[in-house]
């Protein structure tokens, strides 16, 4: 159930916060400007790999391979850059990635130009390049979790976000298609490193960055953990709850923890469901080494014992069966366009998907809702399936385009909540890490799905493949709905609304959900034993 965010406010309950508040948070503008520009080459560089390499190879067995290999690469090692980025704080890492990053897009795109090139060859350089994607978004939305530590403004911020990148999804497809009509498909793949460098210096060099690396912002004194420099208002966070001064303390979207710190694992002074560090002054706990220890490959990428007492398995199913079906459309929309002798019409298609996902976003975000995470993401994977397994029988291409935007509409609230769920189920120092193996899941699903499309092109029709790619949303979609499912994901419920009351006031009711954010890892442990 929800209800409209629009009309007056209810008595004792403080007026929804508006878009216009979220970009006049200090240091918010720039910051996603500047990793928007950087995002706008994650919209452009899919096409324009996928047309490149095809062109240069002759096959579009070849370019498949490299598209599903970009993608997995980059999903292999996502958890280890988010954790890296963790532990030293974005600015450096982030840098280096992006040189390597577009280095390597230049390298693909002479390869690409010059011809003779080995298959392997531009396979390698595409998967090169995946390995070395700079993981902006987390990035951002780690920043969203410091500078509006408000529950409701930080959803609005998320929701403003995941609207805008989806923008980018659009207007990505729709640049290649420009460039193709002038230019060889490579240059896509040149305008794409041009792009995510130039973003991400911008960002590395914006206040919001800077003063999450530890140097002070506004006057306020900077600590040496997660958020140095304080919450949005100033407020010092000292010692930090992540380690090396990074400022994922939120990387996920729609934080567990509002004014917090991690205490032996247990999370104190804050709400669950709400979001990042609050204007309180803390320090993090002594941090105890497990018996044994473990390996640092096993730490740096947060390994099972980390998440084996939290309920994100769902959650990461669930994006992935999303990545799967996202996946194959892509591939499944080239097909379909060509049967239909209408290839031009592929980023016409794509970009009503991006435009529907984008309405999507902006209604989710103007939603006051009440029902619980999971049940959210669990319809948002079964209206996406729902419209994708009939969607090969449309009658044409223009027809497949308001399919298209029909299923967009699912998109990015399900990806929004997904983070949203990662994040209250990760305590704050682990949240970058959370969020990583969200973001792993979907690219990891949306690298089989191609590649699995591909396969299921040769020998069945385009519309069968289109009813086997939503497959797997259904499945997870009703999983998640059983009540087993809905015992794995316990105390991921929708944020509390904010409430015009004094601090003093609201102290009870958040240590009463403090305690049962606490209860949930253990209750979903012996809902597993029991089962």
């Amino acid at each position: 159930m929800s209800s409209p965010s629009s009309g007056p406010a209810l008595p004792g309950r403080a007026p929804r916060p508006t878009y216009r508040q979220v970009l006049r948070v200090p240091h918010a503008a720039r910051a996603m400007a500047a990793a928007l520009l950087g995002r706008l080459s994650y919209g452009t560089v899919p096409l324009s790999l996928l047309l490149a390499v095809r062109d240069a190879s002759g096959s579009y067995a070849v370019a498949g391979t490299a598209m599903a290999l970009f993608g997995l690469a980059g999903v292999a090692l996502s958890p280890a850059r988010a954790a890296v980025i963790d532990r030293r704080g974005p600015a450096r890492p982030l840098t280096a990635l992006a040189l390597c990053y577009a280095l390597l897009l230049g390298l693909l795109t002479a390869a690409a130009v010059s011809g003779g090139v080995p298959d392997a060859a531009l396979v390698a350089l595409a998967a090169a390049a995946g390995a070395s994607t700079p993981p902006l978004g987390p990035v951002m939305r780690a920043l969203w979790s410091r500078l509006a530590p408000d529950p409701e403004l930080l959803q609005r911020a998320y929701s403003l976000d995941s609207v805008a990148e989806e923008l980018l999804y659009v207007l990505g497809p729709l640049l290649v298609g420009l460039l193709v009509a002038f230019a060889s498909p490579a240059a896509g793949i040149a305008l794409s490193a041009v792009l995510v460098l130039a973003g991400t210096l911008a960002l590395t060099s914006s206040r919001a960055v800077r003063t999450s690396d530890g140097s002070p912002a506004d006057g306020s004194p900077a600590g040496g953990g997660a958020v140095g420099g304080g919450a949005a208002d100033g407020s010092a966070v000292e010692g930090g709850a992540v380690e090396g001064g990074a400022v994922e303390g939120g990387a996920v979207e729609g934080g567990a923890v509002e004014g917090g710190a991690v205490e032996g694992g247990a999370v104190e002074g804050g709400s669950a469901g709400a979001a990042s560090e609050k204007a309180t002054p803390v320090a993090a706990a002594p941090r105890v080494a497990a018996p044994g220890g473990r390996s640092a490959v096993a730490r740096l990428l947060g390994g099972p014992q980390r998440w084996r007492s939290a309920p994100l398995a769902p959650v990461v199913l669930l994006t992935g069966a999303l990545g799967v079906g996202l996946g194959a459309l892509d591939l499944l929309v080239v097909a379909f366009a060509e049967d239909a002798g209408a290839p031009g019409a592929v980023a016409w298609v794509l970009a009503a998907l991006s435009a529907g996902s984008a309405v999507g976003g902006l209604v989710y975000g103007a939603v006051r809702w009440r029902s619980p995470l999971r049940t959210r993401l669990a319809l948002a994977a079964l209206g996406l399936g729902l419209v994708l397994a009939p969607a090969g029988l449309a009658p044409g291409p223009f027809a497949l385009a308001l399919v298209a935007a029909l299923a967009g509409v699912s998109v990015a609230p399900a990806l929004t909540t997904a983070y949203l769920l990662a994040d209250a189920t990760a305590p704050p120092e682990r949240r970058t890490r959370a969020g990583a193996w969200v973001n792993t899941a979907f690219n990891a699903g949306a690298a089989s799905g191609t590649a699995a499309a591909g396969l299921l092109l040769g020998s069945l029709p385009v519309a069968a493949c289109f009813a086997l790619a939503a497959l797997p949303l259904l499945l997870a979609g009703l999983a998640a709905l059983t009540p087993r499912g809905a015992v794995r994901t316990a105390g991921a419920t929708a944020p509390a609304p904010a409430r015009q009351e004094p601090q003093k006031a609201r102290e009870p009711q958040q240590a009463r959900e403090v305690q049962e954010a606490q209860k949930a890892p253990e209750e979903a442990r012996k809902a597993r034993t029991a089962s």
